[in-house]
């Protein structure tokens, strides 16, 4: 369980730009969507993130973009977890173009666990590492 599907839906003409494609926008948003399913996996979970005063915030985002996506492609967002340290997240996230299973966009994303209140960075706790430390041992089975 290396990787896991943490988005599927369909591109619409409305989200198309000037040239007939997916608008870049379109790609950020669907990834954003991946990413806080990605994060339910790891534990971090809205209600976790309300009761414990605690944010996630992106620090470093990189997108690949590899094929067009026209109106009407069905999409699926495949998510691997790249590395956990004790305050910082990495990952990344492959759009596939679902009727070829071929890769649309690639998004690297780096993201850092913070204490609201005070607004600064904190460790992630125990519980959260532990499911990271499982996701990244399945992805080096």
């Amino acid at each position: 369980m290396s990787k896991l599907v943490t988005y599927m839906g369909t591109m619409y003409p409305w989200q198309c730009d000037h040239i007939g494609h997916m608008n870049v926008m379109w790609y950020v948003g669907k990834f954003d969507e991946a990413t806080w399913t990605f994060f339910h996996h790891l534990g971090v979970t809205p209600t976790y993130l309300r009761q414990a005063n605690r944010g996630m915030a992106a620090v470093q985002q990189t997108i690949q973009y590899r094929k067009e996506l026209m109106a009407g492609d069905v999409l699926r967002v495949e998510s691997q977890l790249l590395d956990m340290r004790d305050k910082v997240v990495r990952f990344v996230h492959t759009m596939m173009k679902v009727e070829d299973e071929t890769p649309a966009a690639i998004c690297e994303l780096t993201g850092v666990h913070m204490d609201t209140a005070i607004r600064k960075s904190t460790p992630f706790p125990p519980a959260i590492r532990e499911k990271a430390a499982a996701l990244i041992a399945a992805a080096g089975a």
